[in-house]
């Protein structure tokens, strides 16, 4: 197997560190264990953000959100240590974590986690004609 899950996320100079832009990344593929029962749980993770200085790399996002494939976590848990250690390794202006978890004995969970850096206030929002 060329690739091997890993914790290891990896990032790049965010290439615009002077502008507020958004960068949304939908991972569809999401899977960790209930760690009650062992039973797969299966999730879309959306994660937002506006960058500071660093921005995440997908192949290593990708291997990085593999590695929970084994792993029993309580939806609330798994969702913020993600935030967690995204936040630490790019150290974002804002961030947001939505896990919309798939049905597990009539009930959908979904999860939001957000960040936000103290310094770093949003535009206004604009509207147009």
């Amino acid at each position: 197997m060329p690739s091997q899950p890993s914790k290891d996320l990896e990032t790049f100079d965010n290439p615009m560190p002077t502008r507020d832009y958004t960068i949304r990344i939908d991972v569809p593929e999401f899977t960790c264990l209930c760690p009650k029962t062992g039973q797969p749980d299966f999730a879309t993770l959306k994660i937002e953000y506006v960058p500071d200085q660093r921005c995440v790399e997908l192949k290593s996002l990708k291997l990085y959100v593999w590695s929970f494939r084994d792993e029993g976590a309580f939806h609330e848990a798994v969702t913020n240590r993600i935030l967690d250690d995204l936040v630490k390794v790019t150290a974002p202006r804002f961030m947001r974590l939505t896990a919309e978890f798939n049905v597990r004995g009539g009930i959908y969970t979904t999860v939001v986690a957000e960040h936000r850096d103290a310094r770093w206030q949003p535009a206004a929002p604009v509207t147009l004609p």
